[in-house]
């Protein structure tokens, strides 16, 4: 039984890095959309960058994965103001 208390433990654990996790990505790319400026939409990637960092140290999520989001928001952001510089 000890097992089981354990996992409900962990399962709340995670689903609450999960969640916080995801809603600093949402931000992240509703800023890269809203922002008029680079650097607001690099402060917004760097905060989503160190959750997703953390929940892929605690085992929350896989590091591929956060490696993948990281990356792709930084692509939005590179294509964006890279249009807006030409």
């Amino acid at each position: 039984m000890k097992r089981a208390r354990q996992s409900i433990k962990r399962r709340d654990r995670n689903t609450f890095i999960k969640a916080a996790t995801k809603t600093q990505v949402r931000k992240a790319l509703a800023a890269v959309e809203t922002a008029t400026d680079r650097t607001a939409a690099l402060a917004a990637l760097k905060i989503a960058e160190k959750a997703l960092r953390k929940a892929a140290s605690k085992g929350t999520i896989p590091s591929i994965r956060a490696s993948r989001k990281t990356s792709r928001i930084a692509l939005k952001i590179n294509s964006k103001f890279a249009q807006a510089s030409k």
